[in-house]
């Protein structure tokens, strides 16, 4: 499977192509909407999440609610953009409307400047609209289709934040699947630990009110993987190395690891390596998870643990020196 994205912040809306989604999967517009529903909702989010109510329309792939094999198309209409008629117009316009919000002072963690340079732009918008953390709307919206297509086979995702801003979040052990997506689910943090619900909200509206921002660490479980997912023959077939790409990839996204990650550069091999155990009933099976369910690249048939690490968004509401 491969996908493709485009469009823009403020432009008129948003695409995603994928390619290699089999046909006769049932697939409907409801599956997709109510992960985006989950994107723009949680608490603290911004005032771009409150104007747009994601919905998307299948424009391809899709026929009487299963896919045919062809490749699947999607569009999410912004309806922001109607306020930004002349300003993202793809004609050209006079010029007194192209100075309408040029941008010229980049913000420092961004795209703005760099990709000024790089494409030679006068105005760093053309830098900041496709650069939004907006494109990740198409991405949630793959992923969507993705796990539609994985719960045929039985795998199981769910994900929790586990760091708010240097906050850990203590997470109950030995939670099923099913159990960190349904407590996740419930809290306008993504949490799984109920008790610091409170403690994380009135955190989150002191650092508003200090015009700041923070960062997290977000985990996902991934549950009834099946053994050899991935290759150790290929830099590029490893399974864990191409997850670790497409975390990076995500907006704000600076680090990613498995299992213990990066704690084990801390720790002796008998206090990391996964303990291989036999039984008639259960085959090969491991006493613990310290590699997040990777071993040479490949799935070795324990849950995947990954988590990404995003750092504070950098649109403040500050002044830095």
């Amino acid at each position: 499977m491969r996908y493709l994205t485009a469009g823009e912040s403020h432009g008129p809306r948003l695409t995603a192509i994928i390619e290699g989604i089999p046909a006769g999967l049932p697939l409907t517009a409801e599956d997709i909407n109510e992960d985006l529903r989950r994107r723009q909702g949680g608490y603290g989010r911004g005032g771009r999440m409150k104007i747009e109510s994601d919905q998307v329309v299948f424009t391809s792939g899709v026929r009487h609610g299963k896919t045919t094999g062809a490749p699947i198309t999607m569009d999410v209409i912004n309806k922001d953009h109607q306020k930004w008629l002349d300003i993202m117009s793809a004609e050209d316009i006079e010029d007194r409307l192209k100075s309408k919000r040029k941008i010229t002072h980049p913000r420092p963690g961004h795209a703005d400047l760099v990709g000024g340079i790089k494409y030679r732009f006068d105005d760093l918008r053309n830098s900041l609209e496709r650069s939004s953390a907006r494109e990740t709307t198409m991405r949630v919206a793959v992923g969507a289709v993705a796990k539609r297509l994985l719960a045929e086979l039985d795998v199981e995702i769910a994900n929790h934040v586990v760091v708010f801003g240097g906050k850990e979040i203590d997470v109950p052990e030995n939670l099923t699947v099913a159990e960190i997506k349904q407590r996740a689910a419930q809290s306008e943090v993504s949490i799984v630990n109920q008790e610091r619900e409170q403690e994380i909200k009135d955190y989150i509206d002191q650092i508003k009110r200090d015009g700041d921002t923070i960062g997290g660490v977000v985990e996902t479980v991934v549950g009834g993987v099946p053994v050899g997912l991935g290759s150790y023959v290929q830099w590029d077939r490893k399974l864990d190395a191409r997850l670790a790409q497409a975390v990076v990839s995500i907006n704000a996204f600076k680090g990613v690891e498995f299992g213990l990650g990066f704690e084990a550069g801390y720790r002796k091999g008998s206090q990391v390596m996964d303990e291989i155990l036999w039984s008639k009933e259960d085959g090969y099976t491991r006493r613990t998870n310290n590699l997040g369910g990777f071993e040479g690249g490949m799935t070795n048939g324990q849950p995947i643990v990954v988590r990404g690490v995003m750092k504070p968004i950098p649109t403040l509401y500050k002044h830095l020196m």
